[in-house]
């Protein structure tokens, strides 16, 4: 990894969007969010990605939030750690109250960030072995990919919650408020913390 740059993007998608932006936004070291929809069906067009069509289930995108971390202020273990707080790893296109393929947990990474990747997938690892631990063999079903496409949503989905405070949220906001302000233990991801 070229230790020059600091900014990173991981696309983390875990049910609907406005609940994961209002956590991501919050966290220390993100500096930009942006709601989309990522990794669809092959051949997937801009066009398809549009909230009403992705609800159809038929374009396999991912409702997700894009999180533009700067590595020098936090690490993508601290975002994942997050991350798997708010989900139910155990769940197939679903979060929540919210049911659909859309909904699918997932995280995605740019492919050419090779340092990003090893991350994610080591994180991955550990919190399959917890999930599984707790819940039986193959009961984790989180995905974890490189990114072949992300699509930013309509506007009035970006800042969502910031926009319309009482709206509809999967995720309670004391546990938002909670996760941004906690400080992350490095140790969490240590192999022989599995």
């Amino acid at each position: 990894m070229n230790t020059n740059i600091t900014a990173c993007s991981l696309y983390l998608a875990g049910g609907c969007f406005w609940g994961v932006e209002a956590l991501f936004r919050q966290m220390p070291g993100v500096f930009d969010t942006c709601v989309g929809y990522a990794n669809g069906r092959q051949n997937i067009t801009e066009a398809e990605a549009r909230y009403e069509i992705v609800c159809t289930g038929t374009t396999g995108l991912h409702e997700c939030c894009r999180v533009s971390f700067n590595a020098m202020k936090t690490s993508s273990d601290a975002l994942l750690y997050a991350f798997f707080r708010i989900i139910d790893p155990t769940l197939t296109n679903q979060q929540g109250n919210d049911i659909g393929s859309q909904y699918q947990a997932a995280a995605f990474w740019p492919p050419e960030d090779q340092q990003l990747e090893a991350d994610v997938l080591r994180v991955f690892s550990i919190e399959r072995a917890r999930c599984e631990k707790a819940h039986g063999a193959g009961s984790f079903r989180v995905q974890a990919q490189p990114l072949r496409e992300f699509f930013p949503a309509e506007q009035y989905h970006q800042d969502y919650l910031i926009k319309n405070p009482g709206g509809y949220c999967h995720v309670p906001l004391s546990v938002i408020r909670r996760l941004s302000t906690e400080a992350f233990d490095p140790r969490t991801y240590r192999r022989s913390n599995g």
